[in-house]
């Protein structure tokens, strides 16, 4: 090997003093110190944040740059964000995913919104946290599919990684406890509260009629007896959240092909019951259902409406239920489909999707760390 040229020693020390500034620059622009969580006061302040893993702003920047690493997958070609796109609620937009073998994931990618308040994962529950819930993504082999001391390697060779986990964890030791952590602290923050519903609920939004009567249906279960016609929704998606944490057997099948919770109870009472999700931005995350097997929230409305399937473990919210006397379905009107359509269309936050706190990080901090060095 040839000896450097003491001009190309030196060019490589200045380019070395140059890259090390830059990085050293990026570090003091990150804010540090604990996050504060905004929202509004009717959400609640039931929330959940593990003791030992509170939030602070360096640890949810740290977070947000491995939401969006492409080098925590196996092949290096996708991040958390490929099937979570924040453009749709932080879906993608596709019945089931495909991860880094190509092969199809066996469920519909589910909105991250609002999971400050969540205790249970995944459609079926089997994740009691959000740092528990990373692990299955990151080391799925259809998804992810790489062991988490694999991406603990990838991550302590780059320059970056091991300065931000010692802005945020005291050290420059990455751990897998640590990389889940920082994904759970981003996430956290991924709250919508911001719709036209939010407005109603602040009245600094008054509604068409169509998304009034939509609301009342809604909130409302069908009473022929007394006249009241109702889409008969609250019980799984009511509350300002839209979101009741329930599991429920919605009626998609009499002898489901998946068969949701009773997997992991092994009661045939639990049986095609899955989690309710979020009506939040439910208009982005199409397809619907746990196997994404509606297209448009028109199927859904009709679903529910006229197509339910009896079986065993249906919900006793749905079993019944009509705006018929004597009925056998709900039963909805056309025009009635409609405004209930158009009151969920009143979920929709545009604020949220395009809140750059949420964006893909690494394309403003290559461009600032870019600058930072060529000054």
């Amino acid at each position: 090997m040839r000896p450097l040229y003491p001009k190309t020693a030196v060019i490589l020390l200045l380019l070395s003093i140059v890259i090390f500034s830059g990085w050293t620059y990026w570090l003091k622009t990150i804010e540090t110190g604990p996050y504060q969580f905004v929202y509004p006061a009717n959400f609640g302040n039931r929330i959940n944040i593990p003791n030992d893993n509170q939030t602070t702003r360096q640890g949810v920047y740290l977070g947000r740059m491995l939401f969006y690493e492409k080098r925590l997958s196996a092949n290096n070609a996708i991040s958390c964000s490929s099937c979570h796109q924040q453009a749709k609620a932080f879906t993608d937009g596709t019945v089931l995913s495909k991860g880094v073998d190509s092969v199809l994931t066996s469920r519909n990618s589910m909105s991250l919104t609002n999971l400050l308040w969540t205790r249970k994962f995944f459609w079926d529950g089997r994740a009691s946290s959000l740092e528990e819930q990373a692990v299955f993504p990151l080391t799925n082999p259809h998804e992810m599919g790489q062991p988490l001391d694999i991406s603990v390697r990838k991550l302590s060779e780059t320059n970056e990684y091991p300065a931000l986990f010692k802005l945020v964890f005291g050290d420059g030791n990455i751990t897998p406890d640590r990389i889940t952590k920082a994904l759970a602290q981003f996430e956290r923050t991924l709250i919508s509260c911001n719709s036209k519903y939010d407005g109603y609920l602040k009245n600094t939004y008054k509604p068409t009629q169509d998304e009034l009567k939509g609301i009342a249906l809604f909130m409302n279960g069908p009473d022929p007896e007394k006249g009241i016609r109702g889409g008969n929704c609250a019980h799984c998606h009511g509350g300002v959240k839209n979101y009741m944490e329930l599991f429920h057997n919605n009626g998609l099948d009499s002898i489901p092909k998946d068969i949701g919770i009773e997997a992991l109870t092994g009661l045939s009472a639990d049986r095609g019951r899955f989690k309710a999700p979020t009506l939040r931005n439910i208009a982005l995350t199409a397809p619907y259902m746990h196997d994404g097997r509606f297209k448009t929230l028109n199927e859904v409305v009709d679903h529910y409406s006229d197509h339910i399937k009896e079986s065993a473990s249906l919900s006793t919210f749905i079993r019944g239920e009509s705006n018929d006397k004597g009925g056998t379905s709900l039963n909805l009107r056309p025009q009635e489909k409609k405004e209930l359509i158009a009151f969920l269309n009143m979920l929709t936050d545009s604020t949220f999707i395009n809140d750059p706190r949420f964006s893909d990080p690494h394309l403003s901090s290559t461009l600032n760390k870019t600058k930072n060095t060529s000054k």
